[in-house]
């Protein structure tokens, strides 16, 4: 019998695979997943944008009627940099646990658990003003982003375990795509002639509330995850009835001893624990690329141009009345190229294209740098400034905005995987984190000069993919594996272990080679 290719899968299981078009309950479930989850992560990160200066009139309101004196300028200030950066911490109080809940609940029953989360977050910021407490604004933030860090580790384990291989990227895409979109609708949402005024303001956070609820009302009707269910729950049966709803087919006999093939290479190892992961010689390279790529997701700068699109709007020279339109442009540009780049990963894999928008980003920061400097010399170079605000958008959504949480799923086998999504998130969150608390510092010391810090960690991580990365579209889990078995110095799986075990070892020799696998992962 022949022995497998190491790195692409067989012509025939591609050919079977790539024909079946995708089902719409793989549809369903990337669409309203990513509604409850991603999509209110990107709401929230421009909902606050708009009635700032609203929140913060009600601050001045509640300080007077408590304490009998105008709040102090100063403590304005402190009041709303906790209530925008507090939505950073609840993330990485999210990201720190989301690995116990996944283990407990599985990926359908975290997310359907979140949205609790976002239920209680959006009645408390939306009451806040008629309890005349400020402190229910601050507290529904943390809670919103402990919903959000649950939500980016849960939501792409779960696509990217009910995705078939060749569409796995697609399929993944929904989390970058519903992040753009949820960002694009607190921008939008949030305009004077809607939501964007004093007596609305509060009802911009009460929407944050149907999305989570109509998650709830479709989710239970989907399936779990099927690798969930027979690698940890043990419910082969359960597996088999989620393959065939998820694939569209009967015969699922293909996936299911694909996934029994990858349980047997790590024999009895259980979920192992964030510092397991750590020590595992046989992930340490696919553990160090999540957090270079993770923090470069963050520190590549585009967090920067979210938070402080309007301030750097003003100073390119644009007028103060149409800066809520420009800004709405950059949501719809974001949107659209998250789109462009779901549809074009599985040609393109994600390699090519980490690379081309962490290269992309770096030059137009460079450009965005030489128009701020020289903004005053001519009429129109703020608009140069804008166009490269928006090509950095776009740069940024076709590569590094989805594809660091597809990689941290297809980088790990099954019993990794929660513990490195909860190290990824933890990355993401300090980051992000990070570059809402200095940036401001750096711009002020740099000037024009503060986004060159920004091309040096997108040149750092483009070189960085460039040398270490291997492709991962239309691979398996264990192909994946394989490719970093040379530079993790850990001897590939030896050929009776890509064919059918019965078919070329007898009982007492699997067993033996059982133990061996297990030596060599832990």
């Amino acid at each position: 019998m022949a022995r497998p290719q190491d790195n692409p899968p067989t012509h025939q299981n591609t050919t079977e695979s790539g024909r079946k078009p995708i089902t719409a309950c793989l549809l369903n479930a990337a669409f309203f997943g990513a509604l409850g989850s991603s999509y209110l992560y990107g709401y929230n990160l421009s909902v606050v944008n708009a009635p700032a200066l609203h929140i913060k009139v009600f601050y001045n309101t509640t300080w007077m009627e408590r304490y009998g004196e105008p709040i102090k300028e100063e403590t304005v200030t402190f009041l709303w940099s906790i209530t925008v950066s507090i939505f950073a911490i609840g993330g990485l109080l999210g990201a720190l646990f989301v690995s116990v809940l996944l283990r407990i609940l599985g990926r359908k029953g975290t997310l359907l658990l979140n949205n609790v989360f976002a239920v209680i977050a959006a009645l408390l910021l939306s009451l806040g003003e008629t309890a005349k407490s400020f402190e229910m604004l601050i507290i529904g933030r943390l809670i919103m982003g402990l919903d959000s860090g649950v939500a980016l580790s849960a939501l792409p384990m779960y696509l990217g375990e009910i995705s078939p291989r060749h569409v796995r990227g697609l399929i993944g895409q929904f989390n970058s795509i519903l992040i753009c979109l949820g960002v694009f609708t607190g921008q939008a949402l949030g305009l004077p002639e809607l939501l964007g005024q004093g007596s609305r303001w509060n009802f911009l956070f009460a929407f944050m509330a149907f999305p989570a609820v109509l998650q709830l009302c479709v989710l239970p009707f989907l399936p779990e995850s099927p690798r969930y269910l027979l690698m940890e729950r043990k419910d082969e049966a359960g597996a088999e009835r989620a393959f065939q709803r998820f694939l569209g087919k009967e015969d699922v006999s293909q996936e299911l001893e694909e996934v029994r093939r990858e349980a047997q290479t790590q024999g009895n190892l259980q979920i192992v624990s964030v510092l397991q992961l750590i020590r595992s010689p046989a992930v340490r390279w696919q553990l160090i690329t999540i957090i270079i790529t993770m923090a470069c997701y963050q520190l590549c700068g585009l967090n920067a141009i979210w938070y402080y699109t309007n301030g750097i709007l003003r100073e390119a020279g644009f007028d103060a009345n149409i800066i809520p339109y420009i800004t709405l442009s950059t949501g719809a540009i974001e949107t659209l190229a998250a789109i462009i780049s779901g549809l074009v990963i599985e040609r393109l894999g994600r390699k090519l294209l980490l690379i081309f928008g962490f290269s992309a980003m770096a030059v137009f920061f460079s450009l965005l740098t030489v128009f701020l400097t020289f903004q005053d010399s001519a009429s129109w170079m703020p608009y140069l400034s804008y166009v490269c605000i928006l090509i950095v958008i776009a740069s940024f959504c076709s590569g590094p905005g989805g594809i660091p949480f597809i990689l941290t799923g297809e980088l790990f086998e099954q019993s990794y995987r929660p513990a490195a999504f909860m190290i990824a998130g933890t990355v993401n969150w300090l980051s992000n984190f990070a570059v809402g608390l200095l940036f401001p510092f750096i711009q002020e010391r740099l000037g024009s000069y503060a986004f060159l810090v920004f091309v040096a960690v997108c040149v750092t991580g483009s070189i960085y993919l460039f040398i270490v990365l291997p492709e991962t579209k239309n691979k398996t889990f264990m192909d994946i594996s394989k490719s970093f078995a040379k530079i993790n110095k850990i001897p590939p799986p030896s050929p009776c272990h890509d064919m059918e075990l019965t078919l070329c070892m007898t009982p007492d020799a699997k067993d033996k080679d059982q133990n061996v696998k297990m030596e060599s992962y832990l």
